[in-house]
């Protein structure tokens, strides 16, 4: 039915709002803000910070669909090169004053290609 399938959609796009604000905001950690470094140190708090977003998305998928818990993995690489962009410093994260256009309209293409990537993944979900 095309409008189960709707609700569905509708329901998968609030619960990855949900999942969205939870992963990049309350369990944000101290430790995950080192993602900003400038050499390799970077690695390990931007792969744990990427990996609560994909293991939220793991969930989602188990209880939706559980063949394609593979976007768990998608999420997980789209989120931490993204972020990384976001925050290196020779990349997006130049722009670091908060008082100019450069620091939100990076921080708006990081938002931007997040929910793209949720809505992506709902859309594999209901369609498959």
């Amino acid at each position: 039915m095309e409008s189960d399938r709707l609700a569905t959609a509708f329901v998968l796009l609030i619960v990855f709002q949900l999942k969205h604000f939870v992963a990049d905001f309350p369990l944000q950690r101290e430790y995950m803000l080192k993602k900003f470094g400038a050499g390799w140190e970077f690695v390990l708090p931007l792969s744990l910070h990427s990996a609560v977003h994909a293991a939220f998305t793991l969930v989602i998928c188990l209880v939706c669909n559980a063949s394609l818990w593979w976007l768990a993995a998608a999420d997980f690489a789209i989120h931490f090169a993204m972020d990384r962009i976001k925050s290196g410093p020779r990349y997006l994260g130049r722009f670091n004053d908060k008082s100019r256009p450069g620091f939100w309209n990076a921080l708006g293409f990081d938002q931007m290609v997040h929910h793209l990537t949720h809505l992506w993944i709902v859309w594999a979900l209901v369609t498959r």
